[in-house]
């Protein structure tokens, strides 16, 4: 029995050695058969820039790469096509723009706003009556006052549309806005103080030469603008 009982634990123990010694053998080979993969991995990371290795080119230090020196990649641009230069190009006869046809003449092919004969958006759209189309639609129209129909009112009044519609120095108009311009007859009344929409440098300057003021009025609103 004791001899038995000594062969079979011996048994044991080869089997356990035997084991060991190939689990050993088997974590060493995947430990040196992972780490040239993982350096392989980070060396590539670290040099392929847009392949440049492959275009015959060596890649830029990463260290020194900015925008000062960025540079294309090698057969990134290529040459103009030279166009009718022959049908083996692709590229000859009809040079890209097709068979005949409008748009395969030289030169522009349509003006803008053109429509192919029908009548075009810029026609078909209303019209305001007694106004131009185009850009006389947003400018601005005022009223003239020339500064010598300030000479009708006292010296330090208060003057505006109203007041000189009062006088009778201006006429009734359509127009909601009013512009103080510069006359051949000069400004003589003093210390006037004119409120309009929009003066002129020339009567501006003649106004506030003899005393007066000049207040702008906001054309929405019709209070004084702040200055």
């Amino acid at each position: 029995l004791s001899a038995s009982f000594a062969a079979s634990m011996l048994l044991r123990l080869a089997v356990a050695a035997a084991l060991f010694v190939s689990a050993e053998g088997l974590l060493g080979s995947v430990a040196r058969a992972t780490a040239p993969a993982a350096a392989c991995s980070r060396a590539d990371l670290a040099m392929r820039v847009f392949d440049w290795k492959t275009r015959g080119s060596e890649a830029p230090a990463l260290e020194g790469l900015d925008l000062g020196s960025l540079s294309k990649s090698p057969g990134s641009a290529h040459r103009a096509a030279r166009k009718g230069r022959g049908i083996s190009a692709g590229q000859g006869a009809t040079c890209g723009f097709g068979t005949r046809g409008q748009k395969s003449r030289s030169g522009h092919s349509t003006r803008p706003g053109f429509e192919g004969g029908q009548i075009p958006l810029y026609r078909r759209l209303p019209k305001f009556v007694g106004r131009p189309t185009g850009p006389g639609h947003t400018k601005t129209e005022y009223e003239i006052i020339k500064v010598s129909a300030l000479n009708q009112l006292d010296d330090g009044a208060e003057v505006d549309y109203a007041a000189l519609l009062a006088a009778r120095a201006v006429s009734k108009s359509k127009r909601k806005l009013n512009k103080v311009v510069g006359a051949a007859d000069k400004l003589t009344v003093k210390n006037l103080k004119v409120r309009a929409h929009a003066f002129t440098s020339s009567a501006r300057a003649e106004i506030e030469a003899l005393g007066g003021s000049c207040i702008e009025l906001s054309p929405t609103t019709g209070e004084p603008v702040a200055a």
